[in-house]
């Protein structure tokens, strides 16, 4: 069998038996999941790789935890959370204004470009994503992992220690809430992609 054939739990438990350099084809299968998760909390792309290098060292230091009841990107999800959450802690960010204003003029440049439809995904991206980030912690969470990281209700509730029901309601008021923000912060640049 191919090693790409192999399974998410088959590599882990030859990992765990000795074959470390296996380790390599988990960290090739997930590293843009990583990246693009660490990314929603940090705009970085400097810290982004950083935490994401120590995101597969802490998975590798901890492959013994993994009990394989979730998927293993939901576990991932779990240590790329905490090595973000310690990151930031560490370097004391806080979302301030001068990041949403640099969030916003980035939204701004992202106006002049060759292609008018490239140009129109990525400023409501960026839109999407700036608003994502003014959000509460658990919001900002529930919404990227649904909709950046693809989990289901039920993952998302393994992930948050909730029932699938009540992941369901949150989602709901968190996609209120990001529409809230979206029209109170950039009514102007949805309304300009509306008339288009």
């Amino acid at each position: 069998m191919a090693k790409s054939e192999l399974t998410d739990t088959e590599i882990i438990k030859r990992v765990l038996q000795g074959e470390q350099a296996l380790f390599a084809h988990l960290v090739e299968r997930y590293q843009q999941y990583v990246f693009t998760l660490v990314l929603r909390f940090t705009d970085s792309r400097e810290d982004a790789e950083e935490i994401s290098q120590d995101v597969f060292v802490k998975a590798y230091r901890s492959l013994a935890d993994f009990r394989g009841e979730a998927k293993f990107s939901t576990w991932l999800y779990t240590v790329v959370r905490t090595s973000c959450i310690t990151f930031l802690r560490k370097k004391k960010l806080t979302t301030t204004s001068l990041d949403n204003e640099r969030t916003f003029l980035q939204v701004e440049n992202k106006e002049s470009g060759f292609n008018a439809n490239t140009v129109e995904q990525k400023s409501r991206h960026a839109m999407v994503n700036a608003a994502i980030r003014l959000l509460s912690p658990d919001d900002s969470q529930i919404i990227t992992l649904f909709y950046k990281g693809e989990q289901s209700l039920e993952e998302i509730g393994q992930v948050m220690g909730l029932e699938p029901n009540t992941v369901k309601v949150k989602l709901h008021r968190a996609r209120n809430r990001l529409r809230e923000k979206m029209e109170k912060h950039f009514s102007h640049e949805v309304q300009d992609l509306q008339n288009k």
